[in-house]
């Protein structure tokens, strides 16, 4: 019987059972796409990351998967996660890439920022920069997220959707209160996805904020099987690009989003928008680890 390492942390946060929950496994081999499916869906958390260094490419390469048997794309907390966890561990994948470390994900490259805060790993992963790809009738959105038009009245700002790996639809609603009671009919907004051309539908607010924060998100993606998602970097870095060229964020600055409160896992997603990409950052701590059996 084989046995895999995995290892579970909690990312875009510096706190044990905060953040996004993801699992991690060591692989030393490519999987069956069954045996992907099965792990990932056994974890049962929005996704399942699989690791490994390639000596052949000299890259620490991933590839990550939903319960519902789709691939991740993407630098999002699936490759943080992933990243952070080889740090922590020590292990010796970006040593001989000197000051331009990179890894894999789904055979893409990405590049990163490595550097240390609070005692743990603190990670960037660099995204293309945002493209405007298309927009949604505001009475289908809100129809599928159980609000009213008049709820996606923010500063005039259109809903819109926005891609730099992945695309995905930025939905902007007037406050906090409101972004706390959007229900999601899965059916509508699945169908409106498919219909539309985008994955998930990222709806946030810049009005009623924490302290500190920029704009406070919900992330829904029914499409390839999740509910509510604590933290997505893939539509971070979207929503960043998408808050700049609408002049309400500047390049070259960091600011803060946060994701997650209302299902308890609040996350914090750092953004950087460049001339050449986007800069999405966080840290993540591992809370369990243990062997698998194949």
């Amino acid at each position: 019987m084989k046995q895999l390492d995995y290892y579970v942390l909690d990312v875009f946060t510096d706190q044990k059972y905060k953040g996004n929950q993801l699992s991690v496994v060591c692989i030393d081999q490519e999987l069956d796409m069954d045996q992907y499916y099965d792990i990932s869906r056994e974890f049962g958390y929005s996704e399942t990351s699989f690791v490994h260094y390639s000596e052949e490419e000299k890259v620490f390469k991933v590839r990550s998967f939903t319960p519902a048997k789709f691939e991740v794309a993407g630098a999002g907390h699936n490759l943080l996660g992933a990243v952070c966890l080889a740090l922590i561990k020590k292990w010796n994948v970006f040593s001989h890439q000197g000051d331009s470390p990179w890894v894999k994900v789904k055979d893409i490259p990405v590049a990163l920022r490595i550097t240390e805060k609070n005692g743990l790993p603190y990670v960037g992963m660099k995204q293309k920069p945002a493209v405007m790809v298309g927009a949604v009738p505001d009475n289908i959105i809100s129809e599928a997220i159980g609000l009213s038009s008049a709820d996606l009245v923010l500063n005039g700002w259109p809903v819109q959707i926005v891609k730099t790996e992945v695309a995905h639809l930025m939905v902007p609603v007037c406050n906090a209160a409101v972004l706390e009671s959007a229900i999601v009919n899965k059916r509508l907004l699945k169908a409106a996805s498919q219909k539309y051309g985008f994955e998930g539908c990222y709806l946030f607010t810049t009005n009623d904020l924490e302290d500190g924060m920029a704009a406070e998100s919900r992330f829904f993606n029914p499409g390839i099987g999740i509910d509510e998602d604590p933290a997505t970097g893939t539509a971070a870095g979207p929503l960043a690009g998408y808050l700049q060229k609408l002049g309400y964020i500047e390049k070259n600055k960091d600011y803060l989003f946060l994701q997650g409160k209302f299902v308890a896992q609040p996350s914090t997603i750092s953004v950087s928008v460049e001339e050449d990409g986007i800069w999405v950052s966080g840290s993540s701590t591992v809370v369990m680890e243990g062997k698998l059996f194949l």
